[in-house]
């Protein structure tokens, strides 16, 4: 018996130490943080929808930066198609997914921050492709905290945000996450168009800022920080 709590503390030890050197991406995290008997709230998202009113021609027309959001509350299922079309999977086989990544490595994160979203309690959420679900990271206003961050007034009003991370320890180059978030960003913006949701990406702000701010993982850098809110 003793010699198997020797080899199981033996075993975790590995797994810390080659997680601090190479950098446990966000789902290995919450894995590991479970097995040693943390608890993670994982929530399922409704299903994504595959087919919607607006093409994709339409949606590239349409596609601008907006700044000002009604104070309409959003849901959770639009939440749910914002965070899909960022990073959902397409193909269960493969796991591919809707933004391209550098030989299928997928080194970004997807952390939604809700002011205003019906259905879904403030806090801080990463998104989990895999099973379409949010695991919870923190819990209060992490919007507010967000915003004496970053210092941009969109983010303040707006019902809820977006962060994009790149996974540093897990990219051979920062060029490839830093693309793969672009593609990401992307999608947001012309998925919102579909969803008459309005989005703009910051650039004035200090990305370690954010991250000290909302205790991001140390192998993570912010790329991209999107409100979200209903077009007015």
């Amino acid at each position: 018996m003793k010699r198997h709590v020797l080899l199981l503390a033996l075993v975790l030890f590995v797994v810390g130490v080659f997680g601090i050197r190479f950098g446990l991406n966000g789902q290995s995290r919450i894995a590991l943080a479970q097995e040693k008997g943390a608890k993670v709230e994982n929530m399922k998202l409704p299903e994504p929808k595959y087919d919607g009113e607006v093409s994709v021609e339409r949606a590239l027309l349409e596609r601008r930066s907006i700044r000002e959001y009604k104070e309409d509350s959003l849901t959770l299922t639009e939440v749910s198609q914002i965070l899909w079309a960022a990073q959902g999977i397409t193909d269960p086989k493969t796991g591919h997914r809707t933004a391209p990544s550098a030989m299928a490595t997928y080194l970004i994160n997807v952390y939604v921050l809700p002011g205003k979203v019906i259905g879904l309690p403030m806090g801080l959420y990463q998104y989990q492709p895999t099973h379409h679900e949010l695991a919870k990271m923190a819990d209060g206003d992490m919007k507010s905290k967000l915003f004496e961050a970053a210092g941009q007034q969109p983010i303040k009003n707006a019902p809820a945000a977006l962060i994009i991370t790149g996974l540093t320890a897990k990219s051979k180059s920062p060029n490839w996450f830093y693309l793969e978030a672009g593609h990401a960003a992307q999608n947001v913006y012309l998925q919102g168009v579909s969803l008459n949701i309005g989005t703009v990406v910051m650039a004035g702000f200090k990305p370690e800022d954010v991250k000290k701010a909302l205790n991001l993982p140390a192998d993570e850098t912010v790329i991209y920080v999107m409100p979200l809110g209903k077009k007015k």
